[in-house]
């Protein structure tokens, strides 16, 4: 029986504002990306989630982005290596701590939004996140772009010594190029649950088919589903259906494999 992680952003409710259905999701998935405070969540968020994901025995991981409330860290930012060092450093010993107080551990760490992005294009951004991680916990998982494009992050990361784990997104189009088709794009988010589920099985089989109905080979390890989508929850109980019914068991990061 073959293995995949299936993991969510979230935690990404903060103040006043709720976002996403992490309760409802939460039972349908084997890791939880978990924001810490700077693109979204907030100190009261965070232990929430961390205490819901360790119930529900879903693995935890830091989700730090820039520092931009505003814009959901999806907007650029010019920022030192350094800064990005100790960016990381912060907000994953933040929901670090949170894990502690609910004797849970941290797994992983996944750069969010324009992090994430800057990550895959840039040798220098990638470098400065798994710096931060392997100062911090050298133990944790670097979630990196699965395919091609995400080479920087895998390079960077296994140069340090970190395990890095490949990440495709059945809920995402996909370029030619094997990149993330910008949301600023029609029809860049998928939220059809049979389409999505179909697409997660492909890329747990080691393939995603890109806009222009060419294939992509993918190595996948985790798959990311994102808590906000239309239907999420619908969306990643059909993916759990069809991946069982392929004999694909759902696990946590660094089980089963």
């Amino acid at each position: 029986m073959n293995v995949i992680d299936l993991n969510c952003d979230m935690g990404e409710s903060f103040g006043a504002y709720s976002i996403g259905m992490d309760d409802q999701v939460m039972k349908y998935i084997s890791s939880a990306n978990i924001a810490c405070g700077w693109h979204a969540g907030d100190p009261l968020v965070m232990n929430k989630t961390v205490k819901l994901a360790a119930e529900n025995n879903v693995g935890i991981g830091a989700h730090p982005g820039y520092p931009d409330l505003l814009g959901f860290g999806r907007r650029n930012m010019f920022c030192t290596k350094e800064e990005i060092q100790q960016y990381i450093i912060y907000q994953v010993g933040a929901l670090a701590a949170f894990c502690r107080v609910h004797q849970t551990k941290l797994t992983h760490v996944k750069p969010h939004g324009a992090l994430y992005l800057e990550a895959v294009e840039n040798e220098t951004t990638a470098r400065a996140i798994a710096q931060g991680i392997m100062a911090l916990d050298p133990n944790l998982y670097f979630v990196a772009l699965a395919g091609k494009k995400g080479e920087t992050m895998r390079r960077m990361g296994e140069e340090l010594g970190l395990k890095v784990v490949y990440e495709a997104f059945p809920d995402r189009a996909y370029t030619p190029g094997g990149t993330l088709v910008s949301r600023k794009q029609p029809k860049a988010v998928i939220s059809d649950p049979d389409e999505v589920a179909q697409r997660a099985l492909d890329m747990a089989k080691g393939f995603v088919t890109a806009v222009d109905g060419s294939t992509i080979k993918l190595d996948v390890q985790t798959l990311c589903v994102h808590g906000d989508t239309l239907g999420a929850v619908n969306l990643v109980k059909t993916i759990r259906e069809v991946l069982g019914a392929n004999d694909i068991k759902v696990l946590p990061m660094g089980e089963g494999s």
